[in-house]
């Protein structure tokens, strides 16, 4: 008999009503994908779906015909509406039996609590033939996993502290002698200050090229909150192979990018310009309005911002512009609050304040109401000043909610600090 096709895809299904709705997540498909990726094997497709017999059976049905591989999380309770078990054994054509062993496990475990073991638990004890039964310490229900025509099926239970045990278990045994020798090897690129498309421009005809190669390098483009991300992956079976080649795409598109790229090692806008600051010794300050805080606030997100970080005021009323900053009256009553001159004042009043090496100044509109056909919402004003460079202002037009406009300001600010310390 020829040996079995090692694995490359495969799905999770989370099966349960409570997860459809708004306060339950699906963080095991997360889990799953992560230790699958190391193991070489991508997750294709995930699916949350109800307590339905006939729906999980369809859901069930797709999966298996398109991934080596799949994942179904829940469903192993003593209640009725618990299928999972007895849908996959029917879509697989298996009788179940009842499991003597899981019997006085579980009326050992009842026991141990002073209780007798309702007869409703017997439904954990049902196993499909030919499944192997994977002991969970941590609850009531045991996994199952099954071979079938090739392909391998994993039933674990829905809480994340049994699920993952049980996934690490079948990960460093069966799945991962499934897996064959490719790895997946993956870069990531972060760019700011370019819509989707722009980028899309710049990087197309590089990435294309990749595609009918032997070994294809697959790139996705994602437009995030404040930045445009692109993800590159491939697989090879030789690991110094796979490294060189997804370093050498990840170089070719930063290349093209140019001071646009602020990231190529997974660091958020903030980790980058944090550890600016801290490599050059620098003192970081802020006067904040429409961001009520939240640019400093990311700073301080990052362990270790203490030695950069001075401090910030939050001048959200003119009269705490021109009571603290400094900013002359003559300037807000001519100019409005969200202009450049004020913008400029405020940034004076930092550095006038604190003596630090580089200050942000960002006043605008959040909305939804305050805007104007010359000022609309969204209208953001930030300045900046940083040692041996005149300062730096500039009027922006962000999109969105008043929390993404605060976002979207926090982002360029920091951004633009980037870009001058650089």
């Amino acid at each position: 008999m020829p040996p079995l096709p090692p694995l490359r895809s495969a799905e999770v299904i989370a099966v349960g009503s409570e997860m459809l709705g708004s306060t339950r997540v699906d963080t095991n498909s997360l889990y799953a994908a992560e230790r699958l990726s190391d193991l070489g094997i991508e997750l294709r497709a995930k699916a949350v779906v109800g307590d339905d017999r006939g729906d999980l059976a369809s859901i069930f049905h797709a999966s298996l015909r398109r991934a080596d591989l799949v994942i179904l999380t829940g469903g192993l309770g003593p209640t009725d509406d618990d299928l999972t078990r007895e849908v996959v054994a029917e879509a697989l054509g298996l009788t179940m039996h009842q499991d003597e062993t899981i019997v006085r496990a579980l009326e050992q475990r009842f026991a141990r609590r002073g209780l007798q073991m309702p007869a409703s638990n017997l439904r954990q004890a049902q196993v499909p033939a030919g499944a192997r039964v994977l002991a969970n310490p941590r609850g009531t229900a045991p996994g199952l996993f099954i071979e079938h025509d090739g392909k391998l099926i994993a039933l674990l239970p829905g809480p994340p502290r049994e699920m993952r045990p049980l996934l690490d278990e079948l990960c460093d045994g069966p799945i991962g002698a499934r897996a064959g020798t490719e790895r997946i090897y993956r870069a990531s690129l972060f760019v700011a200050g370019r819509g989707e498309s722009h980028v899309e421009e710049v990087v197309q005809p590089i990435y294309s090229r990749w595609r009918d190669q032997p070994d294809p390098i697959v790139t996705t483009i994602l437009a995030a909150p404040g930045q445009i991300e692109l993800h590159l992956s491939t697989r090879d079976a030789n690991p110094e192979a796979g490294r060189r080649r997804i370093e050498a795409a990840r170089d070719a598109l930063a290349s093209a990018l140019g001071e646009d790229l602020f990231s190529t090692d997974g660091r958020s806008m903030e980790q980058v310009v944090g550890a600016m600051l801290a490599d050059r010794g620098y003192w970081i300050a802020a006067a904040e309005s429409c961001t009520g805080g939240l640019f400093t606030s990311r700073l301080t997100d990052v362990p270790g911002s203490s030695a950069y970080v001075y401090g910030a005021l939050v001048a959200y009323d003119n009269r705490v512009k021109a009571r603290d900053l400094q900013v002359p009256q003559e300037l807000l009553d001519r100019h409005g609050a969200v202009s450049e001159p004020v913008a400029l004042a405020m940034l004076e009043g930092v550095f006038r304040a604190t003596r630090v090496q580089v200050a942000v100044a960002i006043t605008g509109i959040a909305g939804p109401g305050g805007g104007s056909a010359e000022k609309p919402v969204g209208t953001v004003v930030i300045a900046v000043g940083v040692p041996s460079a005149p300062p730096d202002v500039r009027t922006h037009r962000f999109m969105g909610d008043r929390s993404m406009i605060k976002f979207w300001s926090s982002q360029a600010a920091m951004d633009r600090v980037r870009r001058m310390l650089q």
